[in-house]
């Protein structure tokens, strides 16, 4: 008898040990998932998610046309800003949020902007500058670091203003070294994008050292931070 009770006792207990193994193999799987949108959402934006603020009230889409202002320049580079600027208008057209129009620094709109904006005056002048510059938003900033040698540094601190209400949409305060081992690794997957989408098959070297490339490099990285990561 105690021979026939065994298998019995063991064929009850086959099917809690199955559910048991399939309910262990279904969290490691769950687990694995994690991981990997972990993963995923630590790389987001290019490594930028700790440099950028974006308002997550506010589609950007919405504001149909955007004046880019000449970056103003705190360094002893004054060619760089005419190079940044035109980066970045041209990396910010590729996220397809807004049409852009670029104020450069002989508009006599220049100077008035860059001393005025964070004055009360300028917040009452807000439907004024909408009107002149034919835009819904305003993204405008500083180069705030370059260093061509020895080797590349590049600093930026922008934001982008909504012209109806005042209100800041998306800010940016970042430094790219190229000697920072981040920053080499976003250099090799970018380069990986621009081989893929066959732009062009220029080396890791060559963004590190040549400042058009490393300005370009820059506006890609700032410029995908305006895109939204909502569905």
């Amino acid at each position: 008898m105690r021979y026939g009770r065994t298998p019995m006792k063991s064929g009850r207990n086959t099917p809690e040990i199955e559910r048991r193994r399939r309910a262990g193999v279904c969290l490691l799987l769950v687990l694995a998932l994690g991981m990997i949108c972990g993963c995923r959402s630590s790389h987001q934006n290019g490594g930028m998610a700790r440099a950028y603020f974006l308002d997550p009230s506010k589609d950007l889409r919405t504001l149909g046309r955007v004046a880019l202002v000449e970056l103003e320049n705190t360094t002893s580079y004054p060619q760089i800003s005419s190079e940044i600027t035109q980066a970045l208008y041209l990396e910010a057209q590729k996220q397809q949020l807004f049409g852009l129009t670029v104020v450069r620094q002989d508009d006599p709109a220049w100077r008035s902007l860059q001393d005025n904006l964070d004055s009360l005056q300028a917040m009452r002048q807000l439907a004024t500058l909408k009107d002149t510059l034919r835009s819904n938003g305003l993204l405008l900033g500083t180069i705030t670091e370059y260093q061509p040698y020895p080797h590349m540094v590049i600093g930026l601190r922008l934001k982008l203003l909504d012209l109806t209400d005042g209100r800041i949409l998306w800010g940016l305060e970042q430094v790219w070294d190229c000697t920072d081992k981040t920053i080499q690794k976003r250099i090799r997957r970018y380069r990986g994008r621009q081989v893929r989408a066959g732009h062009t098959s220029l080396n890791e070297e060559l963004v590190a050292v040549s400042s058009l490339n490393f300005c370009k490099f820059v506006a890609y990285e700032t410029a995908v931070t305006l895109q939204s990561t909502r569905k």
